[in-house]
């Protein structure tokens, strides 16, 4: 009885924000989200709420705060900042195109900690009341999925606005989540009564992010696999020299030798070639189709380092007014296999 009664606690503890996190995948029309990517991001949500404990305990130390201070003010900043840095690096790292990878990977930081912080409560309360684990996984693990979900999607939209991400587009989430989180921990309402308005709000909020996100990636998929497709057409007809690109390359040819003006051709076209098939595969997942793995892609993947070395840090830097270098367009090439 007592294993049963155990496990039932660990269960409620764990299995709501994990099943609240399968639905926003499987709300994810396009799959965006590799699961080995959620699957890492769990984790590193996980780590940064062992962090959290250690940090906690060394500031109240310091400090000299006592719980419900540490509570309501110093662990909201200390634990939405550490989840914030994983969020940081998978923007840094062009591993979130759009809102909806955002509000997935992010709730997934959130997921990985609240496990983590549940496992660790259940170890150190051992508390047998069910209500309890009611509300530490209906309520406070979900709460920490959501604000830090909240805190990419901000931060993402911000970088699309900015054309990039830089640290101080990270400071608006961060705020937002801190407060959400404090907000939580003064527990104005009941515990059972926030509880049950996370479980209304909650899938309003992320149904309608999840809208405006699909919406943005069927505008880019269909400007950017037309202009790609053009550009490749004009490259692959032989008449790159009388279009704006052939016009563009002549200027190179007097900075840079013949072999080199041809490899930054041939970078260009594997570059449309590669953005192409990236954004095929998101349309055909749309319509509910896998497309098989490539064997040559790895291939692929070697020439376009290989040209890339070749051609040179100047060279690149010269090419980048015929490239795309948004956040969306970098990580294609994560998506289609890139390591």
């Amino acid at each position: 009885m007592f294993i049963v009664h155990a496990g039932l606690r660990i269960a409620l503890g764990l299995l709501p924000v994990f099943s609240f996190l399968i639905a926003l995948m499987l709300l994810d029309s396009f799959k965006l989200v590799r699961l080995r990517t959620v699957a890492l991001v769990i984790v590193a949500g996980g780590l940064t709420a062992v962090a959290s404990l250690f940090v906690n305990q060394f500031v109240a130390a310091v400090i000299g705060v006592g719980d419900v201070t540490l509570a309501r003010y110093v662990a909201p900043l200390v634990e939405e900042f550490l989840k914030g840095t994983v969020i940081v690096a998978l923007i840094a790292r062009h591993r979130i195109a759009f809102l909806v990878d955002a509000a997935i990977l992010g709730f997934s930081v959130g997921a990985g900690f609240a496990a983590v912080e549940n496992l660790h409560y259940f170890v150190v309360l051992d508390d047998p009341n069910i209500a309890l684990w009611i509300v530490r996984g209906f309520g406070t693990a979900l709460m920490h999925g959501s604000v830090t979900a909240i805190m990419a999607i901000i931060s993402k939209q911000l970088a699309d606005t900015r054309d990039g991400f830089h640290m101080v587009l990270y400071l608006p989430g961060l705020a937002l989540a801190v407060f959400l989180h404090s907000l939580f921990n003064h527990f104005f309402l009941a515990p059972t009564a926030s509880t049950a308005l996370l479980l209304v709000a909650l899938p309003a909020f992320f149904v309608g992010v999840f809208h405006i996100s699909e919406r943005r990636t069927r505008d880019w998929l269909g400007t950017g696999f037309d202009t790609d497709a053009e550009l490749l057409a004009v490259i692959s007809s032989g008449g790159v020299s009388d279009s704006r690109i052939g016009v563009y390359l002549q200027d190179l040819r007097e900075r840079f030798p013949p072999p080199t003006v041809v490899d930054m051709v041939c970078l260009l076209r594997l570059r449309l070639e590669l953005s192409i098939r990236a954004k095929g595969i998101l349309l055909a997942r749309q319509s509910g189709f896998e497309v098989p793995a490539d064997p040559d892609m790895e291939g692929r993947f070697d020439e376009l380092r290989y040209l890339e070395d070749t051609i040179g840090r100047t060279g690149l830097l010269a090419l980048s007014p015929l490239f795309h270098f948004s956040d969306r367009d970098l990580w294609q090439y994560h998506m289609i296999g890139r390591k």
